[in-house]
């Protein structure tokens, strides 16, 4: 694969880039365990975007190879009284709930790579590039229990699974995942 270019995006960044965003949501996620689903339809997420977009400390990474957006991340700070954080209750460990009290956890909120780009490392890379330049030494994320072999690159990653969640009632279950910082450990 040619070069890979990844380019950082605050939230009005992304505003001129969202029907890009839109594409390769749609692409990834027209797989048969989603296609049909309508909390995965292309609306539903839209939606969730365009929600994100106005959150405390949004930030998106994209990657480009020959001009083309292979794949994306993004996320925010995580509010600290998220319903499904509160939810895992004192599965939270005691250090990850006063560094959300602190502003102090950096929500991933999704991470898409299309599926010609897989399997070159280029999630990895996104992940890695977001992370890096926050100021919250945590990141937690949510991923859909089953979802392969995305859950188990969260594992292989360093990420504890906290517990069981979902979203809204229409929402598939996911593992909530949390980064510790290394210094933590």
């Amino acid at each position: 694969m040619a070069d890979i270019e990844l380019w950082h995006h605050d939230a009005h960044a992304v505003k001129v880039i969202v029907e890009e965003l839109l594409d390769v949501y749609a692409e990834v996620y027209s797989v048969p365990s989603y296609a049909g689903d309508p909390f995965f339809s292309v609306d539903a997420y839209a939606d969730r975007l365009r929600a994100a977009l106005e959150m405390s400390g949004f930030e998106s990474v994209t990657a480009r190879v020959g001009g083309r957006l292979v794949g994306y991340v993004h996320g925010v700070t995580l509010p600290a009284a998220m319903s499904w954080w509160l939810s895992l209750g004192e599965a939270r460990p005691v250090a990850a709930r006063a560094a959300a009290k602190a502003g102090k956890i950096f929500w991933l909120r999704e991470l898409m790579v299309r599926p010609d780009a897989t399997n070159q490392g280029i999630g990895r890379r996104l992940h890695d590039a977001v992370i890096a330049g926050r100021g919250e030494p945590w990141t937690t994320l949510t991923c859909i229990v089953g979802n392969e072999p995305a859950h188990g690159a969260y594992l292989r990653w360093g990420y504890r699974i906290m517990g069981c969640i979902k979203h809204t009632p229409q929402s598939p279950v996911y593992d909530a995942m949390l980064l510790v910082p290394e210094r933590s450990l």
